[in-house]
C-alpha cells in the first residue's frame, strides 16, 4: 500500500469489459492512477488506442489508463483492487493473481452473483482464496454506458469494517459519481445479485405481451422474494430498500441497457438466445431457486425463471402457476 494516505490511490481494474471500463474512467476522473487488466489482446489493444468498441461503442477512453494483459503488472504496486469479472469466472480469476496480489489491499467486488457449483456469495470467494485481503462491494443502479460518459450516477460501497466503505466511498466519489457506504455487506451483495434474475422475468413479461400491469406485479412480488431471501442471509430491510437493492432492481427491470432485461426480453419472444451478451441472472436463477427451495423460503417467481431458464415450463405456464397460487394477504411472510 504505497500512497495509502495521499489523494491518489493506485487501483488495478481486473476486467477489460464495459463495467470494468467504465470504471476504470470513473477511478481516473477520481483522481487515481489506473491500470486494467484484461485477458483479450485485442481489448487491451483497442484501450491504448482510446476506444473499446466491443464493450462501450463510440465512447472515449481518455489517456492515463493503462491497459494490460499481464495480471502481475497491473497489480504491481496496487493500493485497491476492483474486481470486475463475471461472477462464475471470479474464483478462475483471483486464484490466477493470487500469486501477485498485494497483502492487505482491498478488493472492491464489482460483479453480481451467486457461484453456481457452490452458492457462494462473492465475498466469500474472496476470502477464501485471499484471506489476507479485505473484501468490499460496489454496487447500485448504474449502467456502464451513463457511469462512462460521466452521467450523474449513485451507488453504494459496502464493507463490514464501516471505516473501510466510508474511505472507500469517499476516494471513488468523483463529480458525477456519487457514492454512499454500508457495513451491510452481506445485503448490498444479495440485492445486486438477485435483481438479475427478476429483470429476467420482466423482460420475458414485456416480450411475451403481458402487459404493464403484469410487469410492475412481478417486480413489485419480486421484491417481496429478495426481502424473503436478504433475511434469511442476514441482510438489513434498509439496505435493501436503498440503492443496491430497490433502486438497482427498478433500474435493471425497466430498460432493454440491461443485459439481463434484454435476455428476457428475447425470451419473451421466442428468439434466438445464441449470441447474446452476458446475462448473470441466468445462472444465478437457478442456484438462487435452489436456496431457496433448501431453506423453506417462498420463492415462486425465482422458481419460475429457473425453471423457464432450464426448459422445464413456458412462460405462459409459468403465469398460470404463479396466477393460481393460493390467496393470502398481501404481507403474508
Amino acid at each position: 500500500m504505497n500512497r495509502r494516505d495521499s489523494v491518489g490511490w493506485r487501483v488495478a481494474v481486473l476486467g477489460g469489459g464495459a463495467w470494468g471500463t467504465a470504471l476504470a474512467l470513473a477511478m481516473l476522473h477520481a483522481g487515481h492512477s489506473v491500470r486494467l487488466f484484461a485477458r483479450d489482446e485485442e481489448t487491451v489493444a483497442s484501450i491504448r488506442r482510446g476506444e473499446n468498441p466491443r464493450y462501450l461503442p463510440g465512447i472515449a477512453i481518455e489517456p492515463g489508463i493503462e491497459a494490460t494483459s499481464d495480471v502481475k503488472t497491473a497489480l504491481d504496486g496496487a493500493d485497491c483492487v476492483l474486481a470486475v469479472t463475471p461472477a462464475q469466472s471470479l474464483r478462475a480469476v483471483l486464484a490466477g493473481a493470487k500469486p501477485h496480489m498485494p497483502k492487505g489491499v482491498p478488493i472492491v467486488l464489482c460483479a453480481k452473483g451467486i457461484e453456481r457449483d457452490t452458492g457462494a456469495l462473492l465475498s466469500a470467494i474472496v476470502e477464501e482464496i485471499l484471506p489476507e485481503n479485505p473484501v468490499a462491494a460496489l454496487s447500485g443502479p448504474s449502467f456502464a454506458t451513463d457511469v462512462a460518459k460521466g452521467l450523474p450516477t449513485a451507488v453504494v460501497v459496502a464493507a463490514r469494517d464501516n471505516g473501510m466503505a466510508a474511505n472507500l466511498a469517499a476516494r471513488f466519489s468523483a463529480q458525477n459519481l456519487r457514492c454512499y457506504s454500508s457495513d451491510d455487506l452481506i445485503g448490498v451483495e444479495i440485492g445486486g445479485a438477485l435483481k438479475n434474475v427478476f429483470a429476467i422475468a420482466a423482460g420475458a413479461v414485456s416480450g411475451a405481451g403481458l402487459g404493464a400491469s403484469a410487469q410492475a406485479a412481478m417486480v413489485t412480488r419480486g421484491f417481496v422474494e429478495l426481502r424473503r431471501i436478504g433475511a434469511a442471509f442476514g441482510a438489513r430491510p434498509e439496505t435493501l430498500m436503498g440503492l443496491s437493492g430497490l433502486g438497482d432492481l427498478m433500474l435493471t427491470c425497466s430498460s432493454a441497457q440491461s443485459r439481463n432485461f434484454a435476455y428476457g426480453l428475447a425470451l419473451g419472444q421466442g428468439k434466438p438466445l445464441a449470441g447474446l451478451p452476458l446475462a448473470e441472472g441466468v445462472p444465478t436463477a437457478g442456484i438462487a431457486a435452489r436456496i431457496a427451495a433448501e431453506r423453506g423460503i417462498d420463492a415462486p417467481i425465482i422458481a419460475a425463471v429457473s425453471a423457464i431458464l432450464d426448459g422445464t415450463i413456458t412462460i405462459s405456464q409459468a403465469v398460470s402457476t404463479l396466477m393460481t397460487r393460493p390467496l393470502k394477504t398481501e404481507t403474508d411472510a
